[in-house]
């Protein structure tokens, strides 16, 4: 696991930034680490939000982009995908990081990346920052949609 040189989270101001966390279902107790990190630099920052679930990661783009056309300034999209024995964990993987990419763009809105690629369970428990875990992985995701949301409305005066 790298983690070395992850920027450091909040710190700033987001009153006013609207945000929709979504999160897949799977893998509770590691997306249950990823939304409450999430939540806390969200309540941290002022920033307004509101949890959602959609049933996988595959399902992720979908409600992010129906998150953009009700107003949302941005999405944080966490979500667990383990490898398994056949290829699934490639298409789903790749359509779930495409799909999410295309929403963004498309919107012109961001989306905070909180989508665990895995080999195994063990490495989302590293990451879910739960007690023991080496990194908190929701926290970042939501650290950077509320970085983009802010520095895209200033770019956009």
């Amino acid at each position: 696991m790298s983690g070395a040189g992850a920027p450091q989270t909040g710190g700033i101001d987001a009153s006013g930034v609207n945000v929709v966390v979504i999160a897949g279902t799977w893998h509770d107790t590691i997306t249950d680490g990823l939304i409450a990190g999430a939540q806390r630099v969200l309540d941290e920052t002022g920033a307004t939000h509101r949890v959602i679930r959609v049933p996988g990661s595959f399902e992720l783009a979908l409600a992010a982009q129906a998150a953009f056309a009700g107003g949302a300034d941005a999405v944080v999209a966490l979500g667990v995908i383990i490898r398994g024995g056949t290829p699934h964990f490639e298409y789903v993987s790749a359509a779930t990081t495409d799909g999410l990419t295309r929403v963004s763009l498309d919107a012109g809105k961001p989306v905070g990346f909180g989508v665990l690629t895995l080999d195994d369970e063990q490495q989302g428990l590293d990451r879910a920052g739960l007690e023991g875990s080496k990194e908190d992985k929701g926290a970042e995701a939501a650290d950077a949609a509320l970085r983009m949301a802010l520095l895209v409305r200033d770019l956009r005066g």
